[in-house]
């Protein structure tokens, strides 16, 4: 065996066997300050939280005044009302129907066929009173259903060459 791999870790590395201690030592303590001041900043953050002055707006508060300034809320309130579209007209017709658009007043509803389109405009006055106790302040002048649109069902296909339309059966 050599001399250098029994000689102690400190010689090898040329440490001061004086100061070892205190140089270990000294990082643990700098590290558990460290420690401890991180918790007490988290103590304080905790203990500080919403209380007034703190927070100068909430996420939400700043959205609702961008939907406000922007008028965006009615466009909201109309997404709002595709997601529970079901919880309004049940989940049988929500199946067949959904909410296409809102314009001006005029809430659009598609429906799959004619035969749905003709059973939600007999609807007309419930969904009114539904949708307006459900979207307070949407004003809703007039509900138009419709029907699947006339350029959905074709009876044919695009020509490959020029990409217009032609009946089937013909070259």
């Amino acid at each position: 065996m050599s001399t250098a791999s029994t000689a102690p870790i400190a010689e090898i590395l040329k440490l001061d066997p004086r100061r070892l201690e205190s140089e270990v030592f000294e990082r643990y303590t700098q590290r558990a300050a460290g420690i401890a001041k991180r918790k007490e900043r988290a103590y304080e953050a905790w203990m500080n939280f919403g209380k007034p002055g703190r927070d100068p707006n909430t996420l939400g508060s700043v959205l609702a005044g961008i939907a406000v300034r922007d008028h965006w809320r009615p466009h909201l309130m109309i997404a709002q009302l595709g997601r529970h579209w079901d919880q309004v007209v049940g989940t049988g017709i929500a199946r067949h129907t959904s909410v296409a658009s809102y314009e001006r007043g005029v809430l659009t509803i598609r429906a799959e066929s004619p035969v749905w389109a003709t059973q939600l405009t007999y609807m007309i006055p419930q969904l009114r009173e539904k949708i307006a106790s459900r979207l307070e302040g949407m004003p809703i002048d007039r509900i138009v259903v419709t029907g699947p649109r006339a350029d959905t069902v074709r009876h044919g296909s695009n020509d490959r060459l020029t990409g217009q339309w032609r009946p089937r059966g013909r070259s």
